[in-house]
């Protein structure tokens, strides 16, 4: 009876009901793979770029259009039936343009312009921020305007800020001293306890020759650092024009922000001498034969920087996307595994390409497609006509997971929107193991034996019921034409059985130690 009365808890009767709020209709009418659904939360936003989710679970968001920070309450609707409650202002700031990061404990605000990276007192409750602190500042230029925030988890007391080249071929950025296309690396209790923001320059290297990594992120099972690489545009090698294909796009490996031994810590990763080849087709005069995924150079620097130096000396990219697809952000599931990519989309090639948002699968820390791959990017939601595009399509940049993992937000700045995605492969139900029979094996005829035997079975049984359950739900939802309510109740569920199954485990630990017990007791 028990059980049963912590089922019908966490499955939340009052929560299954559908919230009621505005239906906004996307701009683009964007397509979608099997199983991934959106909603538009929010409209006509100037320029939104980066989004993150706070403390008490509402939504922050950077509009670049010359706003600030506008914060979004929602309410407590599951799935896609979660609304929006309230909007306000919560830092009127113009020159704010991007980055946005939470310190571990959620009471620091993260903030950059393009010169400079501000810390603001925050108080979740109230949506409220302190007086603006300058902390790091010396990023004043041209070219690339943002600069990228991030806190790891596994060390929260460092802030990575990634700042992009002056210009497509930055050439001052072959001196690691330039302190431009770099990710840097500073201590936040030294920070916040300095009274004047410090130099960009005076941070540690994580990495340098990043073009642009406007995406960062922090596998939250390992600890690693990854970026997403926007490389070099209207590339020509050996006299022919190869832009339209080549140079790829990267995701990049930093390993532990504090592991300094580490083989890639410091290092150089090519630009703006070396660039990642995507099409080898078109590629002639390398080296033992192209090949996606290793560096090249082009006519875009002296003749001194050769194909074999690049191999040599920098960091190949662990995959390589399509030319000119323009990563802008990147978020791992809580899992691990898999990364969720928004590819922005070009401007500067035919066809139009990117604008998009893609995942590509991991697997024990890494990527499971091999490095040479062209493959390795699934994608979830995109334009129906990319040839409109950029002008009529929605151009995804900022992402952010809600607490569970289940909720991704997404900006689109060109068309002003925020928008919600589920069924990326990070919502499903993820269920806790089931013990495995250690002690007891063997000893059905006790009494404890059988109970552990039977939790077991019951846990079992549950997995099944949930898995059979969601298919027929989905399929119902299919019948329904995607009814949000009905799709809202799918993750309460899955919250249900997640509980019972963490409590027969814990019933079925019991019961082994003393079933172990009983076994030392008879051989004594």
């Amino acid at each position: 009876m028990i059980l049963l009365d912590l089922f019908l808890a966490a499955l939340g009767t009052g929560s299954a009901l559908a919230a009621q709020c505005e239906s906004i209709r996307s701009k683009s009418d964007p397509q979608t793979a099997p199983g991934v659904e959106f909603k538009v939360l929010a409209n006509g936003l100037s320029k939104p770029r980066g989004v993150i989710v706070d403390s008490r679970g509402n939504l922050l968001v950077v509009e670049g259009g010359g706003k600030g920070i506008i914060r979004f309450e929602l309410d407590e609707g599951q799935g896609l039936d979660t609304c929006v409650t309230k909007n306000s202002s919560v830092v009127d700031d113009k020159t704010l343009n991007h980055g946005i990061e939470f310190s571990s404990d959620g009471k620091t605000l993260f903030a950059s312009s393009s010169t400079d990276v501000y810390a603001y007192d925050y108080d979740a409750e109230k949506g409220t921020v302190g007086k603006a602190r300058n902390i790091i500042t010396g990023m004043d230029q041209g070219g690339h305007a943002s600069r990228t925030l991030l806190i790891p988890k596994h060390n929260s007391n460092l802030l990575l800020v990634s700042r992009g080249s002056d210009e497509n071929i930055d050439k001052d950025t072959v001196d690691i001293n330039s302190a431009k296309s770099q990710i840097r690396i500073f201590k936040i209790d030294l920070l916040l306890k300095s009274y004047s923001p410090v130099q960009y320059s005076d941070g540690q290297v994580l990495g340098w020759g990043l073009r642009n990594s406007v995406g960062v992120a922090e596998d939250p099972i390992t600890g690693n650092i990854w970026s997403v690489e926007n490389s070099i545009d209207q590339m020509r090698r050996k006299g022919v024009d190869v832009h339209n294909s080549n140079p790829g796009e990267e995701l990049n490996f930093h390993g532990l922000p504090n592991d300094t031994n580490s083989e890639v810590y410091g290092k150089n990763f090519g630009y703006p001498a070396c660039v990642a080849i995507f099409d080898n087709t078109i590629i002639d005069g390398y080296p033992g034969g192209a090949k996606t995924g290793l560096q090249m150079v082009g006519d875009q620097m002296p003749s001194n920087y050769t194909d074999q130096w690049c191999q040599d000396v920098t960091v190949s990219p662990y995959i390589t996307f399509g030319s000119h697809l323009a990563p802008l952000d990147i978020k791992f599931d809580s899992q691990g595994s898999a990364a969720l990519i928004s590819f922005h989309g070009s401007w500067n090639r035919q066809p139009p390409s990117g604008y998009r948002l893609s995942r590509v699968a991991f697997s024990n820390g890494y990527p499971k497609a091999d490095k040479s791959s062209t493959t390795a990017e699934q994608k979830l939601m995109w334009n129906r006509d990319d040839s409109a595009c950029p002008e009529q399509c929605f151009r995804p940049v900022g992402l952010s997971f809600d607490g569970e993992g289940r909720r991704l937000f997404m900006t689109s700045d060109s068309s002003g929107e925020l928008y919600l995605v589920i069924g990326t492969g990070s919502d499903q139900c993820r269920l806790p193991p089931i013990i495995q029979q250690s002690g007891a094996q063997g000893q059905g005829a006790t009494t404890t034996g059988l109970k552990l035997l039977l939790a077991i079975e019951l846990s079992r049984l549950l997995i099944k019921l949930v898995r059979k359950s969601q298919s027929l739900m989905r399929e119902r939802c299919e019948r329904l034409g995607k009814n949000m309510s009905c799709r809202a109740q799918l993750p309460n569920f899955c919250q249900a059985v997640f509980v019972l199954i963490k409590l027969l485990n814990g019933y079925a630990s019991a019961v082994e130690e003393i079933s172990d017990f009983e076994v030392e007791e008879k051989m004594e």
